[in-house]
């Protein structure tokens, strides 16, 4: 996590979005002692719940009906997983990136 806090540019925004286990601490995890300067850190602590069926159903309907688009980049295999991180960083992906397993 370190070296992918230190990847981020002047600029950029790290976005936390969730973790896989119950703890919301990691031993020896600070993360604003490796920030670059300028990067910003963000955090989502949000469930599902948070998103009324409603507001969910509305999109949805929306996409199907052509109203709104979800911009799919490109799409890559697993094993292409190494291109689909080049192309993330040079901004190539113009869209949503999305990896298949």
């Amino acid at each position: 996590m370190k070296d992918t806090l230190r990847a981020a540019l002047p600029g950029g925004t790290v976005c936390f979005t969730g973790m896989l286990s119950d703890n919301w601490t990691i031993d020896g995890f600070y993360p604003m002692d490796w920030l670059p300067n300028g990067v910003r850190l963000m955090a989502y602590s949000g469930e599902a719940a948070d998103l009324p069926a409603p507001v969910l159903q509305d999109f949805l309907d929306a996409v199907a009906g052509g109203e709104a688009a979800i911009p799919l980049g490109r799409v890559y295999r697993l094993d292409q997983i190494v291109q689909a991180h080049r192309d993330m960083e040079a901004g190539a992906v113009n869209g949503k990136g999305v990896v298949l397993t």
